[in-house]
């Protein structure tokens, strides 16, 4: 029996950003768009380019630089909007314009305010002027599964005949059930021929609200869906979308059942997982399917037992297939740049001289601190490392004075636009101080405040190094995320709160 190809659509980009907080610049978005063009997503949902001219034009710079992938824009239907996004993706080598429109009796009813007869004529009209700007659309009827069937496929024929190539039925609010989503795309694929005679793609978006994304997604391509879209680490509105992770893993482990194929590199996911996640300042839960910290690791006796005599007793994938190694501990304090250059390559890092030359210094200084050096480790500085490649302000040194007799200070010297300048400050704790410090030499730094300080350990044990994450947030202005790492955590935290300031307008 021959297998179907599924296309993964990924919206980390557009969906993904509406995530409380998961606020990206261009630079971290055109990064996360050419590491999801490498993994081999079909489709980049690049942005929502009428929403502001920063998506705009993050769009179009995404647009021009993924020659192989699909790049999309999103657009309600309305004719500005459908201009916009065609003007945004007009130079990519493959380009697609993505319209939608509620279709539920609820949403017209209380949102929209119009007739199902209005809705109709609207979605033919906004199709087909999407289809005159770009050889690729995508019509979405939102809130799908809560649309009367025969009205929904009225609106999808309509919608086909006016050139849409590939038609989306989202669970908008993530209220399907696996059965009763299943069902409902076996019937939308009966009662509509064109999807079985290669005239348009039948796509599904599923939200996590129930935590049954995954699931609807998965019983959607079981009844003829051949397009699903998702989203790293599950990122999105409200509970989030279904993770392109999950579906992925789902369908190559489980290819017995889905029988079907489709062109992810799955051994790109761990990376990539990690890079929205410091990108974004959303931590990936530890007990997360396929990416989490806990996925490949066993605490029972049991289990490690059967793991040690057979892998696949307890294991239903290997840690290589996404991308993690078996023996993660790779080199240590007498490892020569040589050494760590080969070995970032094999991880899949292509850095330029000077950057491996940085990223060996200070691999250096933490093998003179570190026992054990790991991926993550590795990894940890090559992020920080290309963060903090371009920013007009950079820590040099930092140095604390606190007992418990005096006040704690700090003494903060910066590379401000090549220039070093030296500040010192009081404050009541020694991140309080050194965040006081900082502020003396960025003047921009008064003006948004910390809504989020996080920490986590990125490897175990005492000497792991710690990665900071900060958020700022201005007062007319989106929210930036700042990321730093180093063994010291009050070092980190300042190099996240440099970062953070370094993305304000």
């Amino acid at each position: 029996m021959k297998k179907n190809t599924i296309k993964i659509f990924d919206t980390t980009l557009r969906d993904g950003e509406q995530s409380p907080g998961a606020s990206l610049n261009t630079e971290e978005k055109i990064q996360i768009a050419l590491a999801l063009e490498e993994m081999g997503v079909d489709i980049i949902e690049a942005g929502f380019p009428v929403s502001s001219p920063d998506d705009f034009n993050a769009v179009q710079k995404i647009a021009k630089l993924v020659k192989n992938s699909v790049v999309c824009g999103l657009a309600r239907a309305i004719p500005r909007d459908i201009e916009i996004a065609g003007q945004a993706v007009k130079d990519a080598k493959h380009g697609r314009i993505h319209t939608f429109l509620s279709t539920s009796e609820i949403h017209l009813k209380y949102q929209m305010k119009k007739t199902q007869d209005e809705v109709f004529e609207i979605a033919k009209k906004a199709v087909r002027l999407a289809r005159n700007m770009c050889d690729d659309v995508e019509f979405s009827a939102m809130d799908a599964s809560r649309t009367e069937i025969n009205y929904l496929c009225k609106v999808i024929k309509a919608a086909i005949k006016e050139g849409a190539t590939t038609i989306n039925i989202p669970d908008s609010v993530g209220y399907s059930i696996p059965s009763e989503f299943g069902r409902f795309i076996a019937q939308i694929v009966k009662k509509v021929p064109e999807f079985s005679n290669g005239k348009a793609i039948l796509s599904v978006h599923c939200h996590n609200d129930l935590g049954l994304a995954t699931a609807n997604s998965l019983v959607a391509v079981q009844n003829g869906a051949t397009q699903v879209e998702c989203a790293i680490n599950g990122l999105g509105e409200r509970g989030g979308n279904a993770a392109l992770e999950e579906i992925v893993m789902a369908l190559k482990v489980r290819e017995d059942i889905f029988n079907c194929t489709n062109n992810i590199n799955t051994t790109k996911i761990s990376k990539i997982s990690k890079l929205v996640s410091r990108a974004t300042g959303i931590v990936v839960q530890p007990n997360k399917a396929i990416v989490g910290a806990n996925a490949f690791a066993h605490e029972s006796g049991i289990h490690q037992d059967a793991i040690l005599k057979k892998r696949e007793t307890f294991e239903i994938m290997r840690a290589q297939d996404i991308g993690l190694s078996d023996n993660k501990l790779v080199l240590g304090k007498h490892s020569g740049r040589a050494a760590l250059s080969d070995h970032l390559k094999r991880l899949g890092y292509d850095l330029n001289k000077e950057e491996i030359l940085n990223v060996f210094k200070r691999f250096k200084v933490l093998a003179d601190k570190k026992k054990e050096i790991y991926d993550e480790d590795i990894e940890a500085l090559v992020s920080d490392e290309t963060a903090r490649a371009s920013n007009d302000y950079k820590l040099f040194s930092l140095s604390l004075e606190s007992s418990t007799k005096k006040t704690p200070s700090a003494t903060i010297e910066l590379i401000v636009k090549g220039k070093k300048e030296k500040a010192n400050a009081k404050g009541t704790g020694s991140l309080d101080a050194v965040f006081c410090a900082i502020k003396k030499l960025i003047p921009k730094a008064d003006k948004p405040s910390l809504v989020l300080y996080q920490v986590s350990a990125i490897t175990g044990g005492t000497d792991a190094q710690a990665e900071v994450t900060v958020r700022l947030k201005g007062q007319n202005s989106r929210a930036v995320n700042g990321h730093g790492v180093d063994s010291d955590v009050i070092v980190a935290s300042a190099k996240a709160f440099v970062n953070a300031l370094n993305k304000c307008s």
